[in-house]
């Protein structure tokens, strides 16, 4: 067998690597080599990642982390430029592209349990939004963000979406329109972020911040994950009366009972997640 034919019968590593650390579920993009860019490929095997945990029982948290020195560099710009050559310039496979990776963003959303961010290097467009579509994240003191699309000629139209939900509207639109990028520091100033540590620290300082909320009720946290984002889109009137709605029947749930209990008990409460 020649050298040649041996790399060739090397199957490739896999895009997106799962573990399961207790009840904690860690995704780490696996492209280094391409600074974890969301390919096509990427794309699917997170978003089925995702729908696999989501009615999964074990799992109560879930980490999203990056081998090598790139947390995420956004789309794959080689990937879409090679469309070009379709006979509508690529029209329909870029639509097919960012509809995909909308859909998956929003599966984070979704999912009823917490996901945090674990970033490591830098995090630009989609890479960016990947970040602000979390619910919490830890970067390192190493770490940069930017949506720099506009310095190629393409706005970052739809990280703009998650990246406006997180940050202040001069803050977003600064990043938006300059395309420089931000300090870890700056990032959890501005509410992109909520910690900042060590270099090489994040990965496990954000396996620790998913167990706390993991030890929750997972019932009790997927109400209110849901609760939150849904809230967030209403008017001031319309959210409390949703929200009071929301809070009466947590009253009724049978680990709210527990946990008031327990409270005025002077116990830990156990859970029964429903």
């Amino acid at each position: 067998m020649t050298s040649q034919t041996a790399r060739a019968a090397i199957p490739p590593s896999p895009v997106l690597l799962r573990e399961t650390l207790g009840s904690i579920a860690v995704l780490t993009l696996n492209r280094p080599e391409g600074r974890n860019s969301l390919s096509e490929g990427l794309i699917a095997e997170l978003h089925a990642a995702l729908m696999e945990i989501h009615d999964d029982a074990i799992v109560r948290a879930v980490v999203i982390a990056a081998n090598g020195p790139a947390f995420s560099a956004g789309h794959d710009m080689k990937e879409l430029t090679a469309r070009r050559a379709d006979a509508d310039r690529g029209r329909g496979y870029f639509a097919e592209i960012m509809t995909a990776c909308s859909a998956m963003m929003q599966a984070i959303v979704q999912l009823p349990k917490p996901v945090v961010a674990a970033v490591q290097g830098v995090a630009t467009a989609a890479g960016c939004q990947l970040v602000a579509s979390c619910d919490l994240a830890v970067a390192s003191e190493a770490a940069t963000f930017a949506t720099p699309g506009v310095d190629i000629g393409l706005f970052c139209s739809t990280p703009m979406v998650a990246l406006s939900r997180n940050v202040p509207r001069k803050q977003a639109m600064e990043m938006l329109l300059t395309g420089e990028p931000v300090s870890a520091a700056a990032a959890r100033d501005i509410g992109l972020v909520n910690r900042v540590v060590a270099a090489g620290a994040e990965r496990d300082a954000a396996i620790e911040l998913a167990k706390k909320v993991a030890l929750k009720s997972a019932y009790t946290v997927k109400l209110g994950k849901a609760a939150f984002y849904r809230q967030a889109e209403m008017n001031l009137a319309d959210a409390y009366r949703y929200a009071a709605e929301v809070m009466t029947e947590n009253m009724m749930a049978r680990d709210a009972e527990e946990g008031i209990g327990a409270f005025i008990e002077k116990r830990e409460p156990k859970w029964q997640d429903r």
